[in-house]
């Protein structure tokens, strides 16, 4: 029986979405869920699973098509599948006279037929590039990827070259609503940012003293994220204004503390929503983030982890950023910036002593937050983070 491929439902706003790359060739045999192609929207990469064991008999949508909800992309004809198909018997030949050995070479990463015909127009060698599919195959988004990061190295001003190139990448779906967003948030919201400094001695010495009993009871790697979300937490308890929002002429309230953590991926930055973090324990939330982080960098974070955020926590520190003023995720209020944590001279009760301190940054909209409640949140998360006790005793 044939059954015919469709693009699945978009999410919601999504007119259409780009067909990445096919996992599979026409011709060859799927099993039932196997993944078939990848299909990225200006949101989320979606996965179109196979519904029953078969052969791909045609596709009709190539690499890099445009496609909407409902199309036909693909026919299965359904049927059984071996488990293993016999590879063909090897063809007898006369034995050659011993030669020497020819030296071994690294095995050519899988790559789509798009992404090859990418990488040579380019010049590029696909063994440079990482590859985010299954068994590592490089799609025409990791050569995209690959590009835009060899992009943000500035070229030469041709006075100061001679026969340079310059080389112009289209814009990944994701990465364009990025950029779409971050505009967005400039134009509709009054941007300031208030910093504070915290000592995070107490965190580090708790973090280090039960680390790998923490790990060995949940699970879980403990990281410094679940502090940070905790306190954030407390202190959007202590002003709900920084977890508000504006819609229209009213301001919107939210009683629970769904908070986003920005994560970086190959395809751009995204902010995956901790649910009711509130009620979570720092086992539940270290599990949570690193799941999280895992599906982004493999593509398989779904709409849904992606929306409903009231509150977003960025650490540039990962990266080695000192400081900087990150920039509000709409239609949120707030957002928290963690930097690293570097060792500073500090005067501690009339003493200089060195401490592991670190800038936090708050950007808000100023339309809605006052520069007072801004502060005052900055020290409830300072004090949060320098008397940890107070997050277990949730003083």
């Amino acid at each position: 029986m044939s059954i015919e491929i469709k693009v699945p439902p978009l999410p919601e706003s999504v007119t259409d979405a780009t067909l990445v790359n096919w996992r599979k060739k026409a011709g060859e045999t799927v099993r039932r869920d196997e993944n078939l192609v990848d299909l990225e929207t200006d949101k989320v990469v979606l996965e179109v699973p196979a519904p029953a064991d078969g052969r791909l008999r045609e596709i009709r949508a190539g690499d890099g098509a445009t496609v909407t909800a409902g199309q036909i992309i693909a026919i299965l004809e359904e049927g059984a599948v071996p488990r293993s198909e016999p590879a063909p018997a090897p063809t007898q030949k006369p034995a050659a006279p011993p030669q020497a050995a020819a030296p071994a070479r690294a095995a050519a990463p899988p790559i789509a037929p798009s992404a090859r015909k990418l990488a040579g127009e380019h010049g590029l060698d696909p063994g440079q590039i990482e590859g985010h599919g299954r068994d590592g195959r490089i799609s025409k988004t990791d050569v995209l990827a690959h590009l835009e990061r060899a992009a943000e190295v500035p070229p030469a001003s041709p006075a100061a070259s001679s026969g340079g190139t310059v080389r112009r990448v289209p814009m990944t779906r994701i990465r364009a609503r990025i950029a779409e967003r971050l505009r967005e948030s400039n134009l509709n919201a009054v941007m300031l940012t208030s910093f504070n400094e915290v000592d995070l001695g107490r965190v580090i010495e708790i973090r280090n003293g039960l680390r790998e009993r923490f790990e060995k009871v949940h699970g879980a790697r403990l990281g410094f994220m679940s502090f940070f979300v905790k306190a954030a937490v407390a202190a959007l308890k202590s002003f709900p204004v920084v977890n508000a929002s504006i819609e229209g002429n009213e301001i919107v309230y939210h009683d629970y503390w769904d908070i986003g953590i920005a994560v970086a991926s190959p395809r751009g930055l995204v902010v995956p929503v901790v649910r009711g973090a509130d009620a979570l324990g720092f086992a539940e939330i270290e599990t949570r983030i690193a799941h999280f982080a895992e599906q982004a960098r493999s593509g398989s974070l779904e709409l849904r982890d992606l929306e409903g955020g009231t509150f977003t926590i960025t650490n540039g520190g990962v990266f080695g950023s000192l400081v900087s003023t990150p920039i509000i995720n709409p239609p949120q209020s707030a957002i928290l910036g963690m930097h690293k944590i570097q060792d500073r001279p500090m005067a501690v009760d009339g003493a200089v002593v060195i401490r592991p301190m670190m800038y936090l940054a708050l950007t808000y909209d100023h339309r809605l937050v006052d520069g007072q409640e801004a502060v005052q949140f900055l020290v409830r998360v300072k004090e949060s983070l320098e008397d940890p006790s107070r997050l277990f005793l949730e003083l």
